[in-house]
């Protein structure tokens, strides 16, 4: 979700060049995203039906510039994978301090609930990026 929340919110901008890539911490690597958070990507007009989970790695770190997690006890993890990824991990809900829970597995509230936290963070980091994006 938040990935192409992301996405879509950065081609709004016009003229900004990004390149956003989901990865997971614990990805079912291959699989399609739930059947709840791809109807509610569609009620948002973002159809995500061709997306297939991929696990984060060295390379995917390195590649990025920023990388945005649910919550914090993921930076962790990043770190723990590779050290030098400091400076550029933060958390998705990190100006607005919250994280986003996980709903795998969970009821379509629960999906509804880390969608609106998303759609607050990506909103918060766009625009905290506007003005670098658009130089």
């Amino acid at each position: 979700m938040g990935g192409a929340l992301l996405a879509s919110a950065l081609s709004n901008l016009g003229g900004a060049d990004v390149d956003v890539k989901s990865a997971g911490i614990n990805a079912l690597v291959g699989h399609p995203p739930d059947q709840i958070v791809q109807r509610l990507m569609l009620e948002r007009g973002i159809d995500i039906s061709s997306h297939r989970a991929r696990q984060l790695n060295r390379n995917l770190i390195y590649w990025a510039d920023l990388i945005l997690v649910m919550e914090k006890e993921q930076k962790s993890l990043i770190f723990s994978i590779e050290p030098s990824a400091r400076g550029k991990v933060y958390c998705i809900g990190e100006w607005g301090e919250f994280d986003v829970p996980d709903p795998y597995r969970q009821s379509e509230k629960m999906f509804k609930i880390a969608l609106d936290l998303i759609v607050t963070g990506v909103q918060n980091w766009v625009e905290k990026l506007k003005g670098e994006l658009q130089k």
